[in-house]
């Protein structure tokens, strides 16, 4: 028994490989509408930048030859009046300038100190379009002792003089404005990529949903809007319904076809197995006569085992009591012994019914097959323990084992590892049906050789959460059982 306890602190196949309906999961990345999302940010966003710098490209000459022009006019002007006006009118002219039109001309002394007009790449092109309107030696200032403003040096007849206006005459490009439409724009961008993301995959979402709705058996909540107005996305919820419809048709004939295997096979076997008892005269050959009756008998119900439609009720089981149930029937045969070491308060979420299945599956299973090789006795170990959210049941035998080129095609129907085992008397279909029950209860099978020989049958089920009533685990013996 300690070898089976020791299975679990060793890594396996369930304990390495996510369960089938945990596999998408384990792969998942970004959703459909995210990725649809992020890619329609990125364009908008791209092409805004691209806009915004194309626009600023373009903007740049045009603004400065009209802004130095402008000034230019204005310094031409200012000049001109200055030059034909007498000395009274000159100093008239210099005070209306100031108040109506903000322009102060003031002489320019050696002595003072200023900065250039070169804040960034629309200030250079100014000044350089203001030297080939003015000449060479004007000059363009921020402040002047430092006074802030728009400041252009020029000469009257040799004299110095500065210009003083509001710089505000030159807008530049990269204000506070430009950022908060920018902005806005942005944002309004990401709200239009996100409606038309949701746009996009809201009709995806809605096959998904009804492709497993299908996958679960439940046809009638499968079907799709047949009216929508996007021809392409209409044309495939069309072909799905039908699709839908094909497949509810189909589990429909086969359910009647079961239907009519069973009846119709057992009838005449029943009538076999009575005419034998009445007109076989040597037991021994009524006996086998019997035997394989029953055998045939026995194929049929894994046929439809197989077959059974895959709706299963889920809920929580204590795993104890299945145990006990499935190994009750067997402990009148004398080529059986096992061992149960599971918890009386482990409960799992699944089929009771389906459980109690899948458990008396293996019991037959290991009775066939893992009989020991000395004393011709199948010792057939049981045991679990929790893992959260998992709770790990390992079956496992004494007997030859299977080769490991053999273990993955075990659990494929009709297939038997005749070469390995010692008796081939099933359809095969034993371990297939152990490995359907198991994936349709949301939980996963696999097979594995014990180290010392034997062979091992690994399932995991979700775990359910402990009764009220159950309180802390209960410490009792091992059951052994001796069939």
């Amino acid at each position: 028994m300690s070898e089976v306890l020791s299975d679990f602190s060793r890594p396996t196949q369930l304990d390495t490989q996510p369960a089938p309906l945990d596999a998408a999961q384990g792969k998942r990345g970004l959703s459909l509408f995210w990725r649809t999302f992020f890619l329609l940010a990125l364009l908008l966003i791209g092409s805004t930048v691209a806009w915004f710098q194309t626009f600023r490209a373009l903007e740049y000459e045009p603004r400065a030859i009209q802004t130095a022009q402008q000034i230019a006019s204005l310094v031409n002007l200012s000049r001109a009046a200055l030059v034909y006006s007498d000395a009274i009118t000159r100093v008239a002219l210099i005070k209306t300038m100031a108040q109506q039109e903000g322009v102060r001309i003031v002489p320019r002394e050696p002595k003072d100190q200023f900065e250039l007009f070169a804040a960034n790449a629309l200030d250079e092109r100014i000044t350089e379009e203001l030297a080939k309107r003015l000449g060479h030696t004007t000059m363009v200032a921020s402040s002047v002792n430092g006074r802030k403003g728009l400041w252009v040096g020029f000469s009257i007849d040799g004299d110095p003089y500065w210009l003083l206006m509001d710089p505000s005459r030159v807008t530049p490009v990269n204000s506070k404005t430009w950022l908060i439409w920018l902005f806005t724009a942005g944002v309004l961008s990401l709200a239009g990529a996100a409606v038309i993301a949701r746009l996009i995959n809201h009709p995806l979402k809605q096959l998904s949903f009804a492709a497993g709705r299908v996958r679960d058996g439940d046809f009638d909540a499968s079907r799709l809007d047949e009216e929508v107005a996007t021809s392409e996305i209409r044309e495939v919820n069309i072909g799905f319904n039908r699709m839908a419809d094909q497949l509810a048709k189909i589990e429909q004939d086969r359910a009647v076809m079961l239907a009519g295997i069973s009846h119709d096979l057992r009838t005449p076997l029943a009538r076999l197995r009575l005419e034998t008892e009445l007109s076989v005269a040597d037991a021994d050959a009524r006996e086998h006569m019997a035997a394989d009756i029953s055998q045939l008998d026995a194929i049929i119900d894994k046929f439809l085992d197989y077959a059974r439609p895959d709706h299963v009720d889920l809920k929580p089981v204590r795993l104890r009591d299945v145990v006990e149930t499935c190994t009750y029937p067997v402990r009148d045969q004398d080529d059986m012994r096992i061992t149960v070491d599971v918890a009386p308060d482990l409960r799992v979420m699944a089929d009771e019914v389906e459980l109690a299945r899948v458990i008396s599956n293996l019991l037959e299973n290991a009775r066939r097959y893992g009989k020991s090789a000395d004393t011709g006795v199948t010792t057939l170990e049981i045991a679990a323990r929790a893992r959260d959210p998992w709770l790990m049941i390992r079956v496992r035998d004494h007997g030859a084992g299977v080769p490991p080129d053999v273990l993955l095609s075990l659990t494929k129907p009709f297939f038997r590892g005749d070469a390995a085992r010692t008796e081939a008397t099933g359809a095969g279909l034993g371990l297939s049906i152990v490995d359907k029950t198991i994936q349709r209860m949301g939980g996963a099978f696999t097979l594995s050789n014990a180290s010392t020989g034997g062979l091992v049958a690994h399932i995991r089920l979700h775990n359910a959460p402990a009764s009220p009533i159950s309180g802390k685990r209960h410490s009792e013996p091992k059951l052994d059982v001796h069939v």
